[in-house]
């Protein structure tokens, strides 16, 4: 096979962080994948950096800054008081307040970013992070074990430089982070092949095909389960030949979750390695820009394996490796066969059973057929980045705004403009389900949370129970006199140094009583505002 030039992605320290004792999701996997990556003698072929640290600026491109800033300063301990006793940020057990869970976001969403850097730059035709991957992350909530989406991120950036983004998951659980960011733009097309029925996270049908100018542009395989490599590879291959063929990608984000092989412990298809990384080597042969991510995966030891051969893949030498595994450090984990293989086991295809397969592939292929042409973006030079921001250093531009505004005045506006858009999110004609849901661009069937251990849908679901979110119901006044911001009738808030506190104001959420000074627990059974 023709070479490519090959940029992967690792930082030392992703491996040090752990979800809780118990948890299925272990971080651990992403450095057992390197050092195996490593004991192959790959790293020597390819560009190996450690990718710059994401920072909280550059994840508000998707996110919201109070979800930021609350996963930038939460600890388990001060958990249940951030997160309003689990009803906001962290819902339900899939996803703990973990020590280091911020360190831990940064260091997938700079792999990610760091690699669409790298494609549109034309330094790589093919970057890998398996770091990244985590594709559930919503807009400001957390979802099945994914904090930060890293995938959303990096399609941002690509999208500064190229006109189409194609994503395809093969993750065995639906993509609905990346699809619900990008469901009312014609610029990216979403791609998912994934279990559907009774399974985390419960969407993914192929009624769900876009909104507005994304109509015809998230495309959804559902699939049942114990589905082979042959099966999957006769739905995978027409389907994105025909995305190719019609949407015409100038880049493609392949998001490689390995909960989808044979034997996973949260999986429930009957792929093998090579029928896994097959995905990688059918979309090699396109020549198109291609970002490797990592994802799901529960069984360590097999998810290291197929990174490992879809490492190989991608710089076109899974023919030279020998499938004995050579010595490492996590030599005793491979066994008792030591080989680079992940064999299928005995499962029944359903897929196959019912013959659901033929009418899945000929919704999807139809669905392709409505695309008349590739969309057409206008597009503007991008300009470089100066000096004094590659330095971190503010803009001419901005000294001269400072001047005019003053520290506060920047970040009421900056709240404000915050505010306005949390209030669109809770309109008149939307029920209170719909308001704690994480994206508004994706104005679907209300989305019930469901728990990717359990499968089954959060007992009662928390946000019946929560008041209504209400965000200008505050007491906060602005006065003429002081230039600060009061609170009217609270004697706490108009004496001594913390009068107009601005932090003090976004703490205590607009009450009339600092956050500090009031029983959380009484004024939220008591059904109030917060």
């Amino acid at each position: 096979m023709s070479k490519r030039r090959v940029t992967y992605y690792y930082d030392g320290d992703v491996g040090a962080f752990t979800y809780g004792l118990g948890h299925p999701m272990k971080p651990h996997r992403i450095r057992i994948t390197h050092d195996l990556v490593s004991a192959y003698g790959m790293l020597q072929r390819m560009q190996v950096l450690r990718p710059k640290r994401a920072t909280p600026e550059s994840m508000t491109a998707f996110h919201t800054d109070e979800y930021i800033h609350f996963l930038n300063r939460v600890v388990p301990e001060t958990a249940e008081e951030l997160t309003f006793h689990g009803t906001r940020f962290l819902v339900g057990e899939d996803n703990p307040a973990f020590e280091g869970v911020f360190e831990f976001c940064s260091i997938s969403a700079g792999g990610s970013i760091a690699a669409a850097q790298s494609i549109s730059s034309g330094a790589s035709d093919i970057a890998i992070n398996w770091a990244g991957g985590l594709h559930h992350a919503k807009k400001r909530e957390a979802s099945g074990f994914c904090y930060i989406n890293d995938i959303v991120l990096g399609i941002l950036e690509l999208l500064r430089s190229y006109p189409r983004v194609l994503y395809i998951d093969i993750d065995c659980h639906h993509g609905d982070g990346v699809e619900e960011a990008f469901y009312t733009t014609d610029r990216v097309m979403t791609c998912s092949f994934h279990k559907f029925g009774e399974y985390f996270p419960g969407t993914g049908t192929q009624e769900d095909k876009g909104k507005d100018k994304g109509r015809n542009y998230a495309i959804n395989v559902p699939l049942k389960d114990g589905i082979t490599d042959e099966a999957f590879k006769s739905v995978f291959e027409p389907v994105v030949s025909k995305i190719m063929d019609v949407y015409r990608p100038s880049a493609v984000v392949l998001q490689c979750g390995a909960d989808s092989l044979a034997g996973d412990k949260l999986g429930c298809f009957n792929l093998t390695m090579y029928g896994h990384a097959s995905c990688v080597q059918f979309l090699r042969q396109f020549n198109v820009p291609l970002i490797l991510l990592g994802g799901g995966g529960y069984t360590v030891k097999n998810v290291a394996r197929t990174w490992t051969y879809e490492t190989a893949c991608a710089l076109g030498v899974e023919n030279e490796i020998d499938p004995n595994l050579p010595w490492n450090e996590y030599f005793e984990w491979f066994g008792p066969r030591y080989r680079l293989e992940v064999p299928e086991n005995n499962m029944d295809d359903l897929n196959v059973k019912d013959g659901s397969l033929d009418k899945v592939r000929y919704n999807a292929l139809q669905q392709l057929s409505d695309i008349p042409c590739a969309p057409s973006v206008g597009m503007h030079d991008v300009p470089s980045e100066s000096v004094g921001m590659h330095l971190g250093l503010e803009s001419d531009a901005d000294r001269d705004e400072d001047d005019d505004l003053d520290d506060l005045d920047r970040r009421l506006a900056q709240h404000a403009r915050y505010v306005y858009r949390m209030q669109e999110t809770t309109a008149s004609d939307q029920s209170d389900d719909d308001r704690y849901d994480s994206d508004v661009s994706s104005q679907r069937r209300p989305r019930k949370r469901m728990s990717i251990l359990t499968n089954r849908y959060l007992d009662g679901d928390t946000r019946k129970n929560a008041p209504p979110r209400r965000f200008f119901k505050s007491s906060a006044k602005w006065g003429d006199m002081q230039c600060r911001i009061g609170l009217a009738g609270d004697p706490v808030l108009q004496n001594g140094a913390r009068q107009g506190s601005l932090p003090v104001l976004m703490e205590s959420g607009g009450r009339g009583t600092p956050a500090a000074d009031m029983n959380m627990d009484e004024d939220w059974e008591e059904g109030e505002s917060v």
